[in-house]
């Protein structure tokens, strides 16, 4: 059995939430629809499959998205370079705390984590849109951008 852990989740996720911007649901539905950002959803694929997507955003697993910002990475996906705000978002905005952290220690500016993830976009009565009827490309083509969902 490994032994007591140093910290926890819970604290990972209060400091990451320190350190970053945090964009309130309200504000992330208004700027996604005067299209003044694009989301990054890293939740799992069999989140999107169960749950839905907000329309629009982008699928980056959580745990390729740091291959895909790198401009050195094989991995690498041109939208990560474009002049936008990114709001990355998750199931309640845990992960994408973790995530945005992540992002911003390897010195990607323009992400921000929305507040309450996928679940305050559904209670603010966001747009979403069953996984099974949104375009997708191959995830893992290099000659493919991120899925749009």
């Amino acid at each position: 059995m490994p032994g007591k852990l140093k910290t926890n989740y819970d604290d990972l996720v209060r400091e990451a939430t320190k350190q970053i911007e945090n964009i309130p649901p309200v504000a992330a539905l208004d700027m996604m629809e005067g299209g003044n950002a694009i989301i990054i959803d890293v939740r799992d694929i069999r989140e999107l499959q169960r749950d839905g997507c907000i329309p629009g955003a982008y699928h980056a697993p959580r745990g390729l998205i740091e291959g895909w910002i790198d401009p050195a990475s094989e991995y690498f996906k041109p939208l990560f370079a474009e002049d936008h705000k990114f709001l990355i978002c998750c199931a309640s905005g845990r992960r994408s705390a973790l995530v945005v952290q992540t992002l911003q220690n390897m010195g990607f500016e323009g992400a921000s984590n929305m507040v309450g993830g996928f679940a305050a976009w559904k209670l603010l009565d966001g747009a979403v849109s069953d996984f099974d009827a949104a375009e997708h490309i191959d995830l893992f083509d290099p000659k493919d951008q991120l899925v749009e969902l």
